[in-house]
Order: structure tokens, then sequence, then C-alpha cells
């Protein structure tokens, strides 16, 4: 794909658009599969190299189909996979147990005997519960947490590289990133929301990042953006089933996005659609490796990577969609 760039300190190459295996899409966690099979086939066809999934989405469906898939089509030399391992509430007493079965269903459901990256799937917060599903910097980092059975893993080949999500607070978030331990991170970063790359003004009312992204390249961290589409608000989709119950980006929240994105649409030049502003405007921060998008279709991931060879909006026009970006209100 056009202008790959390298993971923080990895030396990986991957391409400007990753596959998002997540159930926003529904692709993956659904029994379509021949479009499954052909989806895949098209975006590696098109570049797309790297494929990022979690043992949660669809309870591990995710996982299983897109093992079975890359298995059938021979493409498991030719991508690379990235899952996730999320702790429970339940499951605190024993953090590295929780880890260990959660990396050993994940292999067995990709079919893989490792994967390129393992990321933490919770929200990392001060107290424990503060969000959902969220973990302690301490049990991240505190000893037999979870980066040390994560560098276990690392160190027995079963995952290459160990990363993160980037929800919760702010400055928990920082006290994991300057452990200088984690690869990288995956962080939403939009059109209607752009604080993990910029400060935001006095009276912000939305979900703050806290200009993460500056802290993750002082570490020399891969980034990738994540809801770049803002859970298909962008996009003039309706919303996915998942977003009926999820409690980390709501129902509520999508609504808000829907009417704010209505508003942004005023803003773009003739001919240039909400989805390709979106999708170049997150690849325009020079710090984001590569945008993680879901797709349902073959014709959706066409689309997506034709707009990521047209390359960085121009200076004005990503100036102009920067602000918005930092407004709370439409």
């Amino acid at each position: 794909m056009v202008s790959d760039r390298t993971l923080g300190s990895t030396g990986i190459r991957l391409g400007r658009i990753a596959f998002g295996a997540g159930p926003v899409s529904q692709l993956l966690v659904g029994q379509g599969r021949d479009v499954q099979r052909e989806t895949i086939r098209r975006a590696v066809e098109l570049g797309v190299d790297w494929f990022d999934t979690a043992a949660t989405y669809g309870g591990g469906d995710s996982e299983a189909n897109l093992g079975r898939i890359l298995d059938e089509l021979d493409l498991q030399s030719k991508v690379r996979v990235a899952t996730k391992v999320r702790i429970l509430p339940d499951q605190l007493s024993d953090v590295a147990g929780a880890a260990r079965r959660s990396i050993e269903g994940s292999l067995e459901r990709l079919r893989v005997s490792r994967v390129s990256l393992l990321q933490i799937h919770n929200s990392i917060t001060h107290r424990a519960g503060d969000e959902p599903t969220s973990i302690t910097p301490t049990h991240v980092l505190g000893p037999g947490g979870l980066l040390d059975e994560m560098r276990r893993m690392q160190s027995e080949g079963l995952v290459e590289n160990l990363g993160l999500t980037g929800l919760g607070e702010p400055s928990a978030l920082r006290e994991v990133i300057a452990s200088g331990a984690l690869a990288s991170i995956q962080i939403p970063y939009n059109l209607l929301n752009s604080s993990a790359g910029h400060e935001v003004p006095t009276g912000w009312s939305l979900a703050d990042y806290g200009k993460v992204i500056a802290d993750c390249q002082a570490r020399e961290m891969g980034v990738f953006a994540i809801r770049v589409l803002a859970g298909g608000a962008l996009a003039g989709r309706p919303p996915s089933p998942h977003t009926f119950k999820t409690p980390f980006f709501p129902l509520e929240l999508y609504k808000q996005d829907v009417a704010r994105a209505e508003q942004l649409a005023k803003l773009l030049p003739p001919g240039m659609t909400r989805e390709e502003a979106a999708v170049r405007f997150s690849l325009s921060h020079p710090a984001i490796t590569s945008a993680i998008v879901g797709f349902a279709t073959p014709e959706e991931v066409a689309q997506v990577v034709g707009f990521a060879y047209r390359g960085a909006l121009d200076a004005e026009l990503l100036e102009r969609l920067t602000e918005f970006s930092l407004r709370s209100q439409s």
C-alpha cells in the first residue's frame, strides 16, 4: 500500500489502512462466509497486511473466522495479526493466569503459533472499575501483573510485540506509556474528536484522550487510529447492533456524532465525502502509523484504500477540520 510506515521502534512496515475485525462492521462476528472470504481476499490484494482482532469480539467468533479464512486462502504467512487480552473484574486476583488462558485461546482460534502484537484491551484508570472493565497502572506494571505475564509470552515466542488500547484516564495511561515496555497504542482519533493528538479548549465536554499521542511519540511507540468513522456515524450509516449494547461507545454518543457529522459536511470541498475526509484526516497526523477500519464488503475495502492513496489533506483544509474536531458542540 502507498506510503507504508514503520510501527514505532519495532521495524515492522505496514500499510496505512489496517483491517479492523471488530463487531461494529459485523463481518467477522456473523455467518456470511462467502462475503467474509471475499472481503479479506480483496483487502490483501489491495495491500492491507495488518488484521486487528480481540478475544472478546463476538465471544471469540472474530478470531475463529479470521483464522479460518486466512488458513483457507493460504494467507497466514502474508499478513500480520494483532489480538487483545481483557482482564475481567473477577480475574483481578489472578491476572497472569487470565492472560495466559486468553492468549492460548486466541492462538487456537486464529490457527497460529504466535501473533505480531498482543494488546491490553482494558481501559486504564487510577481505580479499578471507574470505567467499564478498567484496571489500574499497578495491575499492569506491578510485580506479577499483566505486563510481567505478557513479557513471558513474548520470551516464549507466543507474541512478538506488546501494546495497549488508549482508553481510560490520560494520567493513568501516561503511567503505563512511560514504562517504555509497549510497542504501540491504538486510540480514538477522528474528525469529531481529535483530543488524542491536540490540546482541547476550555469547556471541552466530550471524551478527552489527553493528547497522549505526544507521549507515545516520545517513547517511539507506534500509533493506530481507531474509530476513524466514529462507529459509522461519519459514514452516514445506521447504528450497528453492537452500538445498542456496548458500554464503551454507546448509542447516545452515536446519535451525538451523527448530528455533528451533518455539520461537518458543510466544511468539505465539493466532491469530498465525509468518509474520505475522515480517513485522510486520521492519516494526516504524522505520528499515526495506520488507521484501523472495519469493513463489511470488498467494495468498502477498495473505497477506503482509495482514500488512503490520495494522501494527507492539504494544510488549509486540515487546519479547518482539526478546529472542528475540537469543538464540543456542533
